[in-house]
């Protein structure tokens, strides 16, 4: 049984940091990329970083600067540390893992940045 489960999420205030964390069973993510999704109501699920097998990154434009993506293979994880939050970045935080044809996500984490 393949599950991912994120963490690390909660209310915020603006300026504020948080790091998510996104553990895993059931798979080895050693050959597998990874991401990190958020998706605010009623909006499109976007894509805000990922990272390869071999480490290399990419964020979206309103997150770079500010998020930095990680992850370590000998925890079987990965990491999302979040730094000068803003309102607009609130949302829920979905985890992904995929190679291929398989795919994976997790069952997400809020994130609140409010005054």
């Amino acid at each position: 049984q393949v599950q991912l489960v994120e963490s690390g999420g909660g209310l915020v205030q603006p300026g504020g940091s948080l790091r998510l964390s996104c553990a895993a069973s059931g798979v080895i993510l050693t050959n597998y990329a990874m991401g990190w999704y958020r998706q605010a109501p009623g909006n499109q699920r976007e894509l805000v970083a990922s990272i390869t097998a071999g480490g290399g990154t990419d964020y979206a434009g309103s997150v770079k600067g500010r998020f930095t993506i990680s992850r370590d293979n000998a925890k079987n994880t990965v990491y999302l540390q979040m730094n000068s939050l803003k309102p607009e970045d609130t949302a829920v935080y979905y985890c992904t893992a995929y190679y291929f044809a398989w795919h994976y996500w997790g069952q997400g984490t809020q994130v609140t940045v409010s005054s």
